[in-house]
């Protein structure tokens, strides 16, 4: 096939992809169901393979459709589907706008060693300590912060600024929207990255899809022998160069008429420039010599696929008004332990699959879910945690089990995670304004859906909290209803495993245990 139309096509769809794929992080108002969610990030191929590995789930084969769509067309997930090296395209055509010689890629030698090398250690790194570097340079996981951290905030403001125009003409199409700030020290990486993306991608087009992607490496590999690619025809081209000029993975060497398969993205930038109609995509002819090197290929990535399939491993919640504490709180909180997100079972469970891509921290309608500092140690940086003084976990809400791409957090059902028991509410008697300043208070106990925190008799007519720990779930209404400041009078300290909690005696939750509770 020799249309111009096909990189008309590619563009197309590649943005759909990309906007599609944005809309889930910045969706600031909640509108993409869970379904629609899980459709778009079918074919991510890092979450789904995690996913798949661990959890076994047929609905995450998606890297297995990527796979068989790399052998038969080439790399056309790097160029199509995923959202990282869209936006690579994106930047490297802003770059050429803004500097001629940005478009004038040429061929260029490929970065062998640093490329598989890359792929090597980071495959080694997972299999043998776990997917650390992996949450690093998982291509969907860079575009999930950069969309999280910086992405989502620009969102929110465009939405408040419109919102206070059209508040002046009495239209409140928009509402205003407060914007989350994450630590400091969590927007280090994910900035790190893309200002490096955009660098490079600035500049150099495709380098850092071609030279770091682990992805991109590996996909490569079976790019090699894919069955329809990018082929000269010899008798039309007459060495113009223009081909080279315009490919942004710089894999065309038009003075020897070949191609690195491994690079190529199927662009088809070079046939859009190609006036000659030198250049076509479509299946190869394969010759005795051409078939004895294949195979040779074929076996290295049946092996390399050996490898990568042994990858292991706000609102308060009340009504009645909340009393402001006169005298600051004395104890600290002792936490011991953070609290993991429900349906990750453990706290091992949970930094060993997540791929820290900040999905589940966008879509978090009470903004509970915050990324790490060293809550899980260091490696665990940026992968979520729950935060209650920043929200509480709604109790009527399994948004980030339903859309978490990477298999980090398994099925549950809504009645199975009002039962799943995260961490427990410890109670510190000093700070309780009820104690410090004689004040009535309950908030804590007003917001407990379960009523694992409830009043007894105090001094007087005043009542305090106690915790029934058994039926406490660990959802963070209380710590977050508390108003002692800067420490508060109850906290919630994460279970390393999961447990599952007692069904409360109150009749409104309407609770039945399941009958396979899931751990």
């Amino acid at each position: 096939m020799r249309s111009r139309a096909l990189s008309t096509i590619r563009i197309v769809l590649s943005l759909i992809v990309l906007l599609l794929t944005a809309a889930i992080f910045i969706d600031i108002r909640q509108l993409i169901p869970e379904k629609y969610i899980n459709i778009i990030l079918y074919l991510q191929f890092i979450p789904s393979a995690n996913k798949f590995i661990n959890a076994g789930q047929l609905a995450a084969t998606g890297f297995i459709a990527v796979i068989i769509l790399t052998f038969v067309s080439g790399r056309t997930y790097c160029s199509f589907i995923c959202p990282l090296g869209i936006l690579q395209d994106i930047i490297s055509r802003l770059g050429g706008k803004f500097k001629k010689r940005f478009r004038r890629f040429g061929f260029k030698k490929p970065h062998t060693v640093l490329r598989y090398l890359l792929l090597a250690v980071t495959l080694f790194i997972t299999l043998i300590w776990g997917i650390y570097l992996l949450i690093l340079l998982d291509p969907f996981s860079i575009f999930g912060r950069i969309m999280t951290f910086f992405g989502r905030p620009v969102a929110i403001a465009l939405n408040n600024l419109l919102s206070n125009i059209f508040g002046r003409f009495d239209i409140y199409t928009f509402v205003h929207t407060p914007v989350t700030w994450f630590p400091l020290t969590t927007y280090i990486i994910p900035a790190v990255f893309m200002i490096l993306v955009f660098i490079l991608s600035f500049t150099k087009g495709r380098l850092f899809c071609n030279a770091v992607c682990p992805v991109g490496t590996f996909l490569g590999l079976i790019s090699r022998i894919s069955i329809l690619r990018i082929k000269f025809d010899n008798v039309k081209c007459t060495n113009c160069g223009r081909c080279a000029l315009a490919c942004k993975a710089s894999c065309i060497d038009f003075l020897n008429k070949e191609i690195d398969l491994s690079r190529c993205i199927s662009c088809f930038n070079c046939i859009s420039s190609c006036s000659d109609k030198a250049i076509e995509y479509g299946i190869v002819s394969f010759s005795n010599k051409a078939s004895t090197t294949d195979e040779s290929r074929r076996k290295a990535v049946l092996g390399s696929l050996a490898v990568l399939l042994g990858l292991s491993y706000r609102t308060s919640g009340q009504d009645t008004a909340i009393p402001v504490p006169k005298i600051a709180s004395t104890i600290r909180e002792n936490k011991t332990c953070p609290v993991a997100p429900p349906g990750s079972t453990s706290i091992s469970n949970f930094t060993g699959n997540c791929t820290a891509c900040g999905l589940c921290v966008s879509i978090c309608p009470n903004n509970v879910l915050v990324p790490s500092v060293l809550e899980y140690g260091l490696a665990g940086i940026m992968q979520p945690h729950m935060d209650y003084h920043n929200g509480f976990c709604a109790y009527e809400c399994i948004r980030c089990v339903e859309t978490c791409p990477t298999g980090a957090l398994f099925p549950l059902s809504l009645d199975a995670k009002k039962l799943t028991q995260v961490g427990k509410s410890v109670f510190i008697e000093d700070n309780c304004i009820v104690k410090t300043e004689k004040t009535a208070c309950g908030a804590c106990a007003e917001s407990c859906p379960t009523k694992a925190v409830h009043m007894v008799p105090y001094e007087g007519t005043l009542v305090i909290p106690e915790t029934t720990e058994d039926i406490c779930i660990g959802c963070g209404h209380c710590e977050f209803a508390c108003p002692t400041t800067p420490y508060k009078a109850i906290y919630v300290n994460g279970n390393t495993e999961h447990l599952a909690a007692g069904i409360p005696e109150n009749t409104q939750t309407e609770l039945t245990r399941p009958d396979e509770f899931p751990f």
